[in-house]
Protein backbone atom coordinates (compact mmCIF):
# COMPACT_ATOMS: atom_id res chain seq x y z
CA UNK A 1 0.00 0.00 0.00
CA UNK A 2 1.31 3.34 -0.99
CA UNK A 3 0.08 6.94 0.90
CA UNK A 4 -1.96 8.94 -1.15
CA UNK A 5 -2.29 12.56 -2.21
CA UNK A 6 -4.55 15.39 -1.71
CA UNK A 7 -5.20 18.28 -3.75
CA UNK A 8 -2.03 19.92 -5.45
CA UNK A 9 -0.07 16.42 -4.31
CA UNK A 10 1.55 14.03 -6.59
CA UNK A 11 -1.35 11.26 -7.78
CA UNK A 12 -1.60 8.53 -5.42
CA UNK A 13 -3.85 5.70 -4.31
CA UNK A 14 -7.29 6.47 -2.70
CA UNK A 15 -7.89 7.43 0.66
CA UNK A 16 -9.07 4.04 2.07
CA UNK A 17 -5.65 2.21 0.56
CA UNK A 18 -3.48 4.31 3.75
CA UNK A 19 -1.05 2.04 5.57
CA UNK A 20 1.35 1.88 2.45
CA UNK A 21 4.56 0.47 2.02
CA UNK A 22 6.52 3.38 1.38
CA UNK A 23 5.67 4.55 4.84
CA UNK A 24 6.10 1.35 6.30
CA UNK A 25 9.70 1.10 4.83
CA UNK A 26 10.95 4.11 5.90
CA UNK A 27 9.77 3.73 9.90
CA UNK A 28 10.25 0.06 10.16
CA UNK A 29 13.62 0.86 11.43
CA UNK A 30 12.40 2.46 13.90
CA UNK A 31 9.51 0.20 15.22
CA UNK A 32 12.88 -1.94 15.73
CA UNK A 33 14.37 0.23 18.41
CA UNK A 34 14.43 -0.76 22.15
CA UNK A 35 10.61 -0.13 23.81
CA UNK A 36 12.10 2.57 25.92
CA UNK A 37 13.52 4.37 22.36
CA UNK A 38 10.97 3.10 20.36
CA UNK A 39 8.40 6.65 20.50
CA UNK A 40 11.58 8.69 19.95
CA UNK A 41 13.14 7.17 17.11
CA UNK A 42 9.67 7.00 15.30
CA UNK A 43 9.35 10.69 15.47
CA UNK A 44 12.53 11.02 14.17
CA UNK A 45 12.20 8.75 11.30
CA UNK A 46 8.92 10.22 10.59
CA UNK A 47 10.30 14.41 10.79
CA UNK A 48 13.60 13.55 9.12
CA UNK A 49 11.23 11.61 6.25
CA UNK A 50 9.72 14.91 5.72
CA UNK A 51 12.22 16.95 5.79
CA UNK A 52 13.89 14.72 2.86
CA UNK A 53 11.19 15.33 1.17
CA UNK A 54 10.87 11.12 0.98
CA UNK A 55 7.20 12.15 2.04
CA UNK A 56 6.34 15.24 0.06
CA UNK A 57 3.91 18.17 1.01
CA UNK A 58 0.59 16.97 0.66
CA UNK A 59 0.96 12.95 1.31
CA UNK A 60 -1.72 11.45 3.22
CA UNK A 61 -0.26 8.80 5.78
CA UNK A 62 -1.99 5.74 6.94
CA UNK A 63 -3.99 5.95 10.14
CA UNK A 64 -2.66 5.55 12.98
CA UNK A 65 -4.10 1.98 13.71
CA UNK A 66 -3.25 0.69 9.85
CA UNK A 67 0.07 2.05 10.57
CA UNK A 68 0.55 0.54 14.01
CA UNK A 69 -0.31 -3.09 12.57
CA UNK A 70 1.83 -2.81 9.95
CA UNK A 71 4.90 -1.91 12.01
CA UNK A 72 3.60 -3.97 14.90
CA UNK A 73 3.72 -1.22 17.30
CA UNK A 74 1.13 -0.07 19.66
CA UNK A 75 -1.35 2.68 18.17
CA UNK A 76 -0.61 4.64 20.89
CA UNK A 77 2.60 5.38 19.85
CA UNK A 78 1.89 5.98 15.98
CA UNK A 79 -0.82 8.41 17.38
CA UNK A 80 1.74 10.04 19.95
CA UNK A 81 4.26 10.38 16.96
CA UNK A 82 1.37 12.08 14.87
CA UNK A 83 0.04 14.65 17.45
CA UNK A 84 3.96 15.63 18.29
CA UNK A 85 4.52 16.51 14.32
CA UNK A 86 1.46 18.16 13.95
CA UNK A 87 2.55 20.35 16.71
CA UNK A 88 5.50 20.99 15.20
CA UNK A 89 3.96 21.67 11.54
CA UNK A 90 5.46 18.43 9.98
CA UNK A 91 2.22 17.52 9.93
CA UNK A 92 -1.49 18.28 10.10
CA UNK A 93 -4.35 16.93 10.53
CA UNK A 94 -8.36 17.55 11.15
CA UNK A 95 -11.03 15.77 12.86
CA UNK A 96 -12.19 12.59 10.35
CA UNK A 97 -10.34 13.62 7.43
CA UNK A 98 -6.71 12.38 8.42
CA UNK A 99 -3.37 12.94 8.62
CA UNK A 100 -0.88 14.60 5.74
CA UNK A 101 2.13 16.30 5.64
CA UNK A 102 2.25 19.88 5.99
CA UNK A 103 3.34 22.24 3.39
CA UNK A 104 5.48 24.52 5.48
CA UNK A 105 8.52 21.95 5.55
CA UNK A 106 10.75 22.20 2.39
CA UNK A 107 13.02 19.63 1.12
CA UNK A 108 16.98 19.70 2.73
CA UNK A 109 19.28 19.52 0.35
CA UNK A 110 20.45 15.54 -0.05
CA UNK A 111 24.14 16.33 1.09
CA UNK A 112 26.94 19.22 2.07
CA UNK A 113 29.01 20.75 -0.69
CA UNK A 114 32.37 20.79 -0.68
CA UNK A 115 33.79 24.47 -1.72
CA UNK A 116 37.16 23.67 -1.01
CA UNK A 117 39.40 24.49 -3.86
CA UNK A 118 40.39 20.95 -5.99
CA UNK A 119 42.03 20.27 -9.16
CA UNK A 120 40.64 17.29 -11.26
CA UNK A 121 43.35 14.08 -11.46
CA UNK A 122 43.75 14.44 -14.98
CA UNK A 123 44.71 18.06 -15.03
CA UNK A 124 48.38 19.35 -14.41
CA UNK A 125 47.72 22.29 -11.69
CA UNK A 126 50.44 24.95 -11.75
CA UNK A 127 48.81 27.53 -9.60
CA UNK A 128 51.35 28.74 -6.91
CA UNK A 129 49.88 28.66 -3.09
CA UNK A 130 49.78 24.99 -1.71
CA UNK A 131 52.72 22.65 -0.34
CA UNK A 132 52.77 19.24 -0.78
CA UNK A 133 49.94 18.06 1.66
CA UNK A 134 51.48 14.47 1.29
CA UNK A 135 54.56 15.17 3.21
CA UNK A 136 52.92 16.15 6.06
CA UNK A 137 54.64 14.39 9.23
CA UNK A 138 51.58 12.22 10.29
CA UNK A 139 53.59 9.73 12.73
CA UNK A 140 55.28 13.03 14.51
CA UNK A 141 51.68 15.08 14.79
CA UNK A 142 50.06 12.23 16.06
CA UNK A 143 52.34 11.15 18.92
CA UNK A 144 52.62 15.11 19.77
CA UNK A 145 48.95 14.52 20.20
CA UNK A 146 48.97 11.68 21.86
CA UNK A 147 51.33 13.12 24.55
CA UNK A 148 49.07 16.40 24.94
CA UNK A 149 46.01 14.50 25.54
CA UNK A 150 47.70 12.30 28.18
CA UNK A 151 49.46 15.67 29.77
CA UNK A 152 47.04 18.67 28.76
CA UNK A 153 45.99 19.65 32.77
CA UNK A 154 42.01 19.53 32.69
CA UNK A 155 42.01 23.31 33.28
CA UNK A 156 43.53 24.30 30.07
CA UNK A 157 40.42 23.13 27.91
CA UNK A 158 38.99 26.16 29.29
CA UNK A 159 38.74 29.79 27.37
CA UNK A 160 42.44 30.46 26.93
CA UNK A 161 44.06 33.62 26.75
CA UNK A 162 43.25 35.01 23.44
CA UNK A 163 46.83 35.70 22.81
CA UNK A 164 47.81 32.00 22.46
CA UNK A 165 48.51 29.37 24.93
CA UNK A 166 51.79 30.98 27.10
CA UNK A 167 54.15 27.88 26.10
CA UNK A 168 52.93 27.99 22.42
CA UNK A 169 54.00 31.88 22.54
CA UNK A 170 57.26 31.60 24.20
CA UNK A 171 57.73 28.20 21.26
CA UNK A 172 57.09 30.79 18.50
CA UNK A 173 58.87 33.63 20.54
CA UNK A 174 62.44 31.41 19.88
CA UNK A 175 61.49 30.00 16.77
CA UNK A 176 61.38 33.09 15.06
CA UNK A 177 63.89 34.84 16.43
CA UNK A 178 66.75 31.81 15.33
CA UNK A 179 64.81 31.31 12.29
CA UNK A 180 63.48 34.83 11.30
CA UNK A 181 65.62 37.11 13.15
CA UNK A 182 62.76 38.68 14.36
CA UNK A 183 61.86 40.82 17.80
CA UNK A 184 59.74 37.92 19.53
CA UNK A 185 58.37 39.08 22.57
CA UNK A 186 56.03 36.37 23.79
CA UNK A 187 53.90 39.11 25.31
CA UNK A 188 53.02 40.48 21.91
CA UNK A 189 52.77 37.11 19.96
CA UNK A 190 49.34 36.29 19.05
CA UNK A 191 48.19 32.90 17.89
CA UNK A 192 45.60 33.54 14.81
CA UNK A 193 44.13 31.40 12.22
CA UNK A 194 46.18 32.23 9.57
CA UNK A 195 47.70 35.13 8.01
CA UNK A 196 44.00 36.03 6.60
CA UNK A 197 42.74 36.46 10.48
CA UNK A 198 45.91 38.29 11.28
CA UNK A 199 45.14 40.71 8.27
CA UNK A 200 41.84 40.99 9.42
CA UNK A 201 42.49 41.54 12.63
CA UNK A 202 45.19 44.71 12.62
CA UNK A 203 43.28 46.29 9.71
CA UNK A 204 40.04 46.99 11.67
CA UNK A 205 41.77 47.92 14.77
CA UNK A 206 43.63 50.66 12.73
CA UNK A 207 40.32 51.72 10.61
CA UNK A 208 38.59 52.36 14.62
CA UNK A 209 42.14 54.95 15.33
CA UNK A 210 41.36 56.43 11.35
CA UNK A 211 42.82 54.50 8.66
CA UNK A 212 41.23 54.15 5.21
CA UNK A 213 43.46 53.02 3.35
CA UNK A 214 46.41 50.34 2.43
CA UNK A 215 48.96 49.81 0.39
CA UNK A 216 49.50 46.93 -1.10
CA UNK A 217 52.22 45.47 -3.77
CA UNK A 218 51.54 45.73 -7.32
CA UNK A 219 51.55 43.01 -8.62
CA UNK A 220 50.65 41.15 -5.77
CA UNK A 221 48.17 38.51 -3.78
CA UNK A 222 44.41 38.79 -5.13
CA UNK A 223 43.19 38.16 -1.32
CA UNK A 224 43.98 41.65 -0.28
CA UNK A 225 40.92 43.69 -1.99
CA UNK A 226 37.96 41.69 0.20
CA UNK A 227 40.17 40.91 3.15
CA UNK A 228 40.70 45.25 3.86
CA UNK A 229 37.09 46.17 2.28
CA UNK A 230 35.83 43.90 5.13
CA UNK A 231 37.28 46.05 7.70
CA UNK A 232 36.33 49.21 5.92
CA UNK A 233 39.67 50.15 4.19
CA UNK A 234 40.32 50.76 0.18
CA UNK A 235 43.68 49.17 -1.77
CA UNK A 236 45.91 51.34 -3.22
CA UNK A 237 47.97 49.56 -5.60
CA UNK A 238 51.65 50.14 -5.29
CA UNK A 239 54.24 49.34 -8.14
CA UNK A 240 57.34 47.20 -7.56
CA UNK A 241 61.18 48.02 -9.39
CA UNK A 242 64.10 45.48 -9.16
CA UNK A 243 64.64 46.21 -5.61
CA UNK A 244 61.57 45.65 -4.18
CA UNK A 245 58.43 48.64 -3.39
CA UNK A 246 59.11 51.86 -5.45
CA UNK A 247 59.61 54.48 -2.73
CA UNK A 248 58.52 57.14 -5.01
CA UNK A 249 54.96 56.19 -5.42
CA UNK A 250 54.89 55.34 -1.78
CA UNK A 251 55.46 58.36 -0.67
CA UNK A 252 53.27 60.09 -3.19
CA UNK A 253 50.01 57.42 -2.51
CA UNK A 254 49.55 59.23 1.05
CA UNK A 255 49.23 55.83 2.51
CA UNK A 256 49.79 55.17 6.76
CA UNK A 257 50.01 51.52 6.31
CA UNK A 258 51.74 49.13 3.81
CA UNK A 259 51.64 44.70 3.23
CA UNK A 260 54.70 43.53 2.08
CA UNK A 261 56.30 40.01 1.73
CA UNK A 262 59.92 41.21 1.57
CA UNK A 263 61.52 38.21 2.03
CA UNK A 264 60.26 36.92 -1.46
CA UNK A 265 58.15 39.05 -2.75
CA UNK A 266 54.26 37.06 -4.19
CA UNK A 267 54.38 36.94 -6.88
CA UNK A 268 57.60 38.04 -8.53
CA UNK A 269 60.36 36.57 -6.19
CA UNK A 270 62.02 39.70 -5.10
CA UNK A 271 63.73 39.85 -2.35
CA UNK A 272 63.74 43.41 -1.12
CA UNK A 273 67.51 44.59 -1.31
CA UNK A 274 68.97 46.03 2.11
CA UNK A 275 68.79 49.87 0.99
CA UNK A 276 65.05 49.25 0.45
CA UNK A 277 64.25 48.28 3.34
CA UNK A 278 65.89 50.70 5.06
CA UNK A 279 64.04 53.20 2.70
CA UNK A 280 60.64 51.38 3.63
CA UNK A 281 61.47 51.95 7.61
CA UNK A 282 62.35 55.45 6.83
CA UNK A 283 59.11 56.24 5.44
CA UNK A 284 56.73 54.04 7.92
CA UNK A 285 59.10 56.95 11.11
CA UNK A 286 58.26 59.85 8.76
CA UNK A 287 54.35 59.31 8.11
CA UNK A 288 54.08 57.99 11.71
CA UNK A 289 53.26 54.87 9.39
CA UNK A 290 53.04 50.65 9.98
CA UNK A 291 54.50 48.09 7.47
CA UNK A 292 52.93 44.89 7.85
CA UNK A 293 54.89 41.78 6.75
CA UNK A 294 54.09 38.89 5.63
CA UNK A 295 56.69 36.00 5.64
CA UNK A 296 54.46 33.71 4.04
CA UNK A 297 57.24 31.32 2.85
CA UNK A 298 60.60 32.81 4.13
CA UNK A 299 61.69 29.79 5.55
CA UNK A 300 62.48 28.39 2.47
CA UNK A 301 65.73 29.64 0.54
CA UNK A 302 68.16 27.66 -1.57
CA UNK A 303 71.14 29.49 -2.36
CA UNK A 304 71.96 30.83 1.28
CA UNK A 305 70.38 31.37 4.65
CA UNK A 306 66.56 33.08 4.36
CA UNK A 307 67.10 36.91 4.72
CA UNK A 308 66.12 37.93 8.09
CA UNK A 309 63.11 39.72 8.53
CA UNK A 310 62.18 42.84 8.17
CA UNK A 311 60.51 43.20 11.07
CA UNK A 312 63.83 42.73 13.37
CA UNK A 313 65.07 46.51 12.30
CA UNK A 314 62.59 48.05 13.72
CA UNK A 315 59.63 46.12 15.59
CA UNK A 316 57.74 49.53 16.71
CA UNK A 317 57.18 49.86 12.45
CA UNK A 318 56.51 46.18 11.58
CA UNK A 319 53.98 44.35 12.76
CA UNK A 320 54.67 40.54 11.50
CA UNK A 321 52.71 37.57 10.66
CA UNK A 322 53.08 34.48 9.34
CA UNK A 323 51.91 30.92 9.16
CA UNK A 324 52.07 26.93 8.68
CA UNK A 325 50.19 26.86 5.61
CA UNK A 326 53.61 26.99 3.63
CA UNK A 327 55.48 24.92 5.81
CA UNK A 328 52.86 22.13 7.13
CA UNK A 329 48.97 22.51 5.60
CA UNK A 330 47.01 25.44 5.35
CA UNK A 331 44.29 22.85 6.66
CA UNK A 332 45.19 23.39 10.39
CA UNK A 333 44.73 27.11 10.47
CA UNK A 334 47.43 27.95 12.77
CA UNK A 335 49.07 31.77 12.31
CA UNK A 336 50.92 33.70 14.53
CA UNK A 337 51.07 38.12 14.75
CA UNK A 338 53.48 40.22 16.52
CA UNK A 339 52.41 43.66 17.08
CA UNK A 340 54.54 46.88 17.84
CA UNK A 341 53.45 47.21 21.38
CA UNK A 342 51.00 50.56 20.69
CA UNK A 343 48.97 48.42 19.07
CA UNK A 344 49.04 45.60 21.52
CA UNK A 345 46.22 45.85 23.96
CA UNK A 346 43.83 47.06 20.95
CA UNK A 347 44.50 43.71 18.69
CA UNK A 348 44.13 41.14 21.82
CA UNK A 349 40.72 42.94 22.29
CA UNK A 350 39.61 42.69 18.79
CA UNK A 351 40.67 38.71 18.81
CA UNK A 352 39.14 38.15 21.95
CA UNK A 353 35.82 39.63 20.80
CA UNK A 354 36.32 37.86 17.21
CA UNK A 355 36.67 34.41 18.54
CA UNK A 356 37.86 34.09 22.17
CA UNK A 357 40.78 32.84 21.23
CA UNK A 358 42.52 29.95 19.33
CA UNK A 359 41.59 26.08 19.90
CA UNK A 360 43.30 24.87 22.69
CA UNK A 361 44.01 21.50 22.13
CA UNK A 362 45.35 22.26 18.53
CA UNK A 363 47.31 24.60 20.43
CA UNK A 364 49.02 22.58 22.67
CA UNK A 365 50.08 20.08 19.72
CA UNK A 366 52.33 23.02 18.06
CA UNK A 367 53.63 24.25 21.09
CA UNK A 368 55.03 20.44 21.57
CA UNK A 369 55.63 20.25 17.81
CA UNK A 370 58.01 22.78 17.80
CA UNK A 371 59.86 22.18 21.40
CA UNK A 372 60.45 18.36 20.40
CA UNK A 373 62.54 20.08 17.10
CA UNK A 374 60.22 18.23 14.76
CA UNK A 375 58.73 21.34 13.26
CA UNK A 376 62.31 22.12 12.40
CA UNK A 377 62.94 18.64 11.18
CA UNK A 378 59.66 18.86 8.80
CA UNK A 379 61.53 22.47 7.39
CA UNK A 380 64.33 20.41 6.29
CA UNK A 381 62.59 18.00 4.89
CA UNK A 382 60.58 20.15 2.80
CA UNK A 383 63.42 22.27 1.88
CA UNK A 384 65.04 19.34 0.01
CA UNK A 385 62.20 18.22 -1.70
CA UNK A 386 61.29 22.03 -2.75
CA UNK A 387 64.77 22.45 -4.15
CA UNK A 388 64.58 19.68 -6.25
CA UNK A 389 61.42 20.47 -7.64
CA UNK A 390 62.57 23.76 -8.23
CA UNK A 391 65.55 22.48 -10.39
CA UNK A 392 63.20 19.76 -12.33
CA UNK A 393 61.13 22.93 -13.57
CA UNK A 394 63.97 24.75 -13.99
CA UNK A 395 65.14 22.27 -16.73
CA UNK A 396 62.01 21.31 -17.93
CA UNK A 397 61.63 24.95 -19.51
CA UNK A 398 65.02 24.99 -20.43
CA UNK A 399 64.50 21.55 -22.39
CA UNK A 400 60.94 22.66 -24.10
CA UNK A 401 60.62 26.31 -23.81
CA UNK A 402 64.14 27.43 -25.38
CA UNK A 403 65.10 31.13 -25.25
CA UNK A 404 62.68 31.51 -21.34
CA UNK A 405 63.63 33.01 -18.37
CA UNK A 406 63.08 31.98 -14.90
CA UNK A 407 63.07 34.21 -12.12
CA UNK A 408 61.92 33.87 -8.52
CA UNK A 409 63.70 30.77 -8.03
CA UNK A 410 66.10 31.85 -4.95
CA UNK A 411 63.56 31.23 -2.31
CA UNK A 412 59.76 30.31 -2.04
CA UNK A 413 57.90 27.93 -3.44
CA UNK A 414 56.90 29.09 -6.98
CA UNK A 415 58.71 30.78 -10.02
CA UNK A 416 58.20 33.48 -13.04
CA UNK A 417 58.67 31.67 -16.50
CA UNK A 418 59.28 34.63 -19.12
CA UNK A 419 58.29 32.61 -22.39
CA UNK A 420 59.49 33.95 -25.79
CA UNK A 421 57.14 36.55 -27.83
CA UNK A 422 56.85 33.56 -30.47
CA UNK A 423 54.60 31.29 -27.77
CA UNK A 424 52.11 34.73 -27.57
CA UNK A 425 49.76 36.00 -27.43
CA UNK A 426 49.46 35.66 -24.04
CA UNK A 427 45.22 34.99 -24.25
CA UNK A 428 46.10 32.14 -27.13
CA UNK A 429 48.56 30.61 -25.04
CA UNK A 430 46.30 29.78 -22.14
CA UNK A 431 43.36 28.56 -23.97
CA UNK A 432 45.86 26.30 -25.61
CA UNK A 433 47.20 24.78 -22.49
CA UNK A 434 44.13 25.01 -20.71
CA UNK A 435 42.65 22.88 -23.39
CA UNK A 436 45.31 20.71 -23.04
CA UNK A 437 44.72 19.79 -19.30
CA UNK A 438 47.27 21.98 -18.01
CA UNK A 439 46.23 24.63 -15.00
CA UNK A 440 48.66 28.11 -14.87
CA UNK A 441 48.03 31.70 -14.06
CA UNK A 442 49.42 34.28 -15.95
CA UNK A 443 51.20 36.90 -13.95
CA UNK A 444 48.94 39.44 -15.40
CA UNK A 445 46.32 37.64 -12.63
CA UNK A 446 48.38 39.51 -9.20
CA UNK A 447 47.88 42.89 -11.45
CA UNK A 448 46.05 45.05 -8.80
CA UNK A 449 46.88 48.16 -11.38
CA UNK A 450 46.61 46.72 -14.33
CA UNK A 451 50.38 46.95 -15.46
CA UNK A 452 50.77 43.12 -14.65
CA UNK A 453 54.39 43.35 -14.55
CA UNK A 454 57.37 43.13 -12.34
CA UNK A 455 60.93 43.28 -12.36
CA UNK A 456 62.69 39.83 -13.28
CA UNK A 457 66.05 38.23 -14.00
CA UNK A 458 68.16 35.72 -11.88
CA UNK A 459 68.06 32.40 -13.90
CA UNK A 460 68.24 32.59 -17.32
CA UNK A 461 67.67 29.66 -19.31
CA UNK A 462 68.70 29.46 -22.90
CA UNK A 463 69.99 32.29 -24.44
CA UNK A 464 67.62 33.74 -26.65
CA UNK A 465 67.01 38.09 -26.05
CA UNK A 466 63.49 39.20 -24.03
CA UNK A 467 60.46 40.39 -26.20
CA UNK A 468 59.00 42.81 -25.59
CA UNK A 469 55.23 40.77 -25.41
CA UNK A 470 56.34 37.24 -23.27
CA UNK A 471 53.82 35.28 -21.91
CA UNK A 472 54.90 35.22 -18.00
CA UNK A 473 53.44 32.49 -15.69
CA UNK A 474 53.37 31.88 -12.42
CA UNK A 475 54.21 28.53 -11.61
CA UNK A 476 53.55 26.63 -8.68
CA UNK A 477 56.12 23.53 -7.98
CA UNK A 478 55.94 22.68 -4.27
CA UNK A 479 52.85 20.18 -4.60
CA UNK A 480 53.89 18.50 -7.38
CA UNK A 481 56.57 15.73 -7.88
CA UNK A 482 59.50 16.11 -10.24
CA UNK A 483 58.24 13.76 -12.74
CA UNK A 484 54.37 15.50 -12.83
CA UNK A 485 56.58 19.04 -13.01
CA UNK A 486 58.20 17.51 -16.34
CA UNK A 487 54.90 16.06 -17.76
CA UNK A 488 53.00 19.11 -16.95
CA UNK A 489 55.40 21.24 -19.09
CA UNK A 490 56.06 18.91 -21.75
CA UNK A 491 52.09 18.81 -21.83
CA UNK A 492 52.47 22.48 -22.51
CA UNK A 493 54.98 22.22 -24.84
CA UNK A 494 52.67 19.95 -27.21
CA UNK A 495 49.71 21.76 -26.67
CA UNK A 496 51.39 25.37 -28.16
Amino acid sequence: MTPSTGPGGPPGGPPGSAAGSAAWELLLPAASAPARARGRALQGALRDAVRSGRLAPGTRLPSSRDLAADLKVSRGLVTEAYEQLTAEGYLRSGRGAGTWVGDAVRAARPRARDLAPRSPADRVDFVPGTPDLSLFPRSAWAAAQRGVLTELPHESLGYPDPRGLPGLRTALAELLARRRGVVADPERIMVVSGVAQATSLLASVLHARGTRTAGVEDPGSPQHHALYAAAGLGTVPLPLDDEGLATGPLHASGVRLVVTTPAHQFPTGIAYSARRRVELLDWARSVDGLVLEDDYDGDFRYDRAPVGALQGLDPERVAYTGSVSKSLAPGLRLGWLLVPDWLADAVVERKRTTDLGHPTLDQAVFSRFVERGDYDRRLRVCQRAYRERRDALVAALAEHFPGSRVTGIAAGLHAIATLPQRYGPEEGFLARVTGAGVTVRPLTAYAHGGAGGGPAGDAPVGDAPVAQKEVRLVLGYAHLTPGRIRAGVERMARAV
